[in-house]
């Protein structure tokens, strides 16, 4: 466990600026093969960070290692309206940290023609906001919110039978935190005033089980299904006064369907259904009313979140083999909204709203027998404008929230 806590944070300095806010704030896919098929691989593996989506894709890969590298650069901003006086009223820019750079890295090995064991490590998910200027509403200083999530899951597989793959993988996670800007949610509205913010970086770690199977139905549609616990953190004591339950903020579960159809020799189909509990992580799922009507302070074991409600994400995407070492790739991605218009205020920190995403992506297989692939994604600017989203208590009006996105990622991959 003591190599595992030293390892996690070297780990998470590469990934330092990760920022994903995608389907909520958990990436679109895994993988740059996957990110340039809007995220699918739950029936569909086609790297070493297939684990991510399904532990049993691992099984059908081989051996093999791959690095990845992705750029992201979100957009995002909120616009507040209709304060006492105005005095909160305005436009503000969150990009003061703008361009982000996500690392990847996954190992496969084949054992014996019914186990392998590997490995994937990813950015599983986090959140960046980093205001330009103070919100009179939150505080005298410029709100920063940064929030990375780092998986390290060892992985085994079985494969039952010619047709069916099983594997399991154990999810080891890092989490890193900071919050700035927040001085009016101190006192009396925290339960430990002294941590809610200006605390500097704080880290939480935990675990969880991933489990996933694979069938091929006949030659042509494969299917596949998985299952991802709870991923149970240690609390965030520096911002014990912020997040419910003194500080604790786990990863939620998630679960999904895939189906890859390999239409023609050269073509695959793929799509993947998924659906994330963010609810049922009191932090992100409970809502800012427990605070003005139930009367929970912040960091309280009914303590106020985000109110974020579950998302369920459908993806597509087609794989198209141009040539004996050109491959290109499409997909689409659309999830649903976590944010309710009531619920605009605090996500003014965490404005996780767009919905409609596309990608497109490719690899070429070098001399050596290598690969090269490329993605690229754009989620479409979303907005949610507030409806009853600052509390009479602040003086009323509304918070309104928009974001899009863009991303390139590139992988250099190999058979062993």
């Amino acid at each position: 466990m003591k190599l595992t806590r030293k390892l996690l944070p070297l780990l998470a300095v590469l990934a330092a600026t990760n920022a994903n806010a995608t389907d909520g704030y958990f990436a679109h896919g895994y993988g740059v093969k996957s990110q340039g098929m809007g995220g699918v691989g739950i029936a569909l593996p086609q790297d070493a960070l297939a684990a991510a989506a399904n532990p049993a894709g691992m099984g059908l890969i081989g051996d093999r290692i791959d690095f990845g590298v992705t750029w992201f650069r979100p957009q995002r901003a909120a616009e507040i309206t209709g304060t006492p006086f105005g005095f909160s009223d305005g436009k503000y820019d969150a990009n003061d940290t703008e361009n982000f750079i996500i690392p990847e890295f996954g190992y496969n090995r084949v054992i014996n023609q019914d186990l392998t064991l590997g490995v994937s490590v990813y950015g599983n998910g986090g959140m960046n906001t980093d205001y330009k200027r103070a919100i009179p509403l939150f505080g005298n200083t410029a709100p920063r919110m940064d929030l990375i999530q780092l998986f390290v899951a060892p992985t085994a597989t079985w494969k039952i039978n010619e047709s069916n793959t099983v594997g399991v993988a154990v999810n080891l996670a890092y989490q890193r935190f900071e919050m700035k800007g927040l001085q009016n949610f101190a006192s009396p509205a925290s339960a430990h005033p002294d941590n809610v913010t200006n605390k500097g970086y704080d880290s939480s770690y935990g675990a969880g089980v991933h489990i996933g199977w694979i069938g091929q139905v006949n030659d042509v549609i494969t299917l596949g299904a998985t299952y991802q616990s709870k991923t149970y953190m240690s609390k965030f004591d520096k911002y014990k006064g912020l997040f419910a339950e003194s500080g604790d903020f786990d990863i939620p579960e998630t679960y999904g369907l895939g189906l890859a159809v390999k239409a023609t020799p050269a073509l695959t189909l793929a799509a993947d259904i998924q659906r994330i509990n963010y609810s049922d992580v009191d932090s992100v799922g409970n809502s800012i009313n427990n605070l003005f009507v139930n009367g929970q302070q912040l960091g309280s074991k009914n303590g106020p979140g985000f109110a974020w409600k579950d998302v369920t994400a459908l993806k597509v995407g087609a794989s198209y083999a141009w040539n004996e070492k050109l491959t290109v790739r499409a997909g689409y991605n659309h999830s649903s909204q976590p944010i309710r218009n009531s619920e605009t205020l605090f996500n003014i920190l965490a404005p996780g709203v767009v919905q409609d995403h596309v990608t497109l992506g490719a690899t070429y297989i070098l001399a050596n027998q290598s690969e090269l692939s490329f993605s690229y994604m754009h989620a479409f600017e979303e907005k949610v404008n507030g409806s009853g989203s600052i509390p009479a208590m602040f003086g009323g009006g509304e918070a309104n929230l928009k974001m899009y996105e863009d991303s390139l990622g590139v992988a250099y991959g190999w058979k062993l």
